[in-house]
């Protein structure tokens, strides 16, 4: 067994906000799961519970980075 599972292409989620690649499930011991980067665990990852892909979604958006408004009110 290799010890994570892939994310279904059906399953909207966004790719890793460093390097691009699409995130997996693993098993995070008696905690639970986690979503998180299938390439280096110092990238982003779920808190361990239940399955949170809208967590991941939201981390790893660059929605914001480049609003101005946003940098003057110091919402980064």
């Amino acid at each position: 067994m290799k010890g994570y599972v892939n994310i279904p292409k059906s399953v909207y989620c966004k790719p890793c906000r460093e390097c691009g690649a699409r995130p997996i499930i693993a098993h995070a011991g008696i905690e639970g799961y986690v979503v998180k980067c299938p390439n280096n665990d110092e990238h982003y990852r779920t808190v361990p519970g239940i399955i949170d892909v809208e967590d991941w979604n939201i981390h790893n958006s660059q929605l914001y980075d480049n609003d101005y408004d946003l940098k003057m009110m110091g919402g980064r």
